[in-house]
């Protein structure tokens, strides 16, 4: 454990900033959880009405510094390239 005062007030500190990361992040992955249900059913047009709300999110996280923001660029490309790959409806 600590023994300086210094110490001890970077980890009260580490511990405040752990829990709002976590927070954050956890939030996060709620709305990617989401938006991949949609892609899965095979929903392009709630998918893609969902995907700019999951973007400002991702966007946020990156900058609360709680992700890195090439691994947010990564969740937007993938994510994106998931929903135009779904096939349209078929014509009748």
């Amino acid at each position: 454990m600590a023994k300086h005062a210094s110490a001890e007030r970077q980890h009260r500190a580490s511990l405040r900033r752990n829990a709002v990361n976590t927070k954050n992040k956890s939030s996060l992955r709620t709305q990617v959880k989401k938006l991949r249900v949609l892609i899965k059913a095979g929903d392009k047009s709630e998918a893609q009405k969902a995907l700019p709300s999951v973007n400002k999110i991702i966007d946020q996280t990156i900058k609360k510094g709680a992700i890195h923001k090439n691994t947010g660029s990564r969740y937007k490309s993938r994510l994106s390239r998931q929903i135009t790959k779904i096939s349209d409806a078929p014509a009748k």
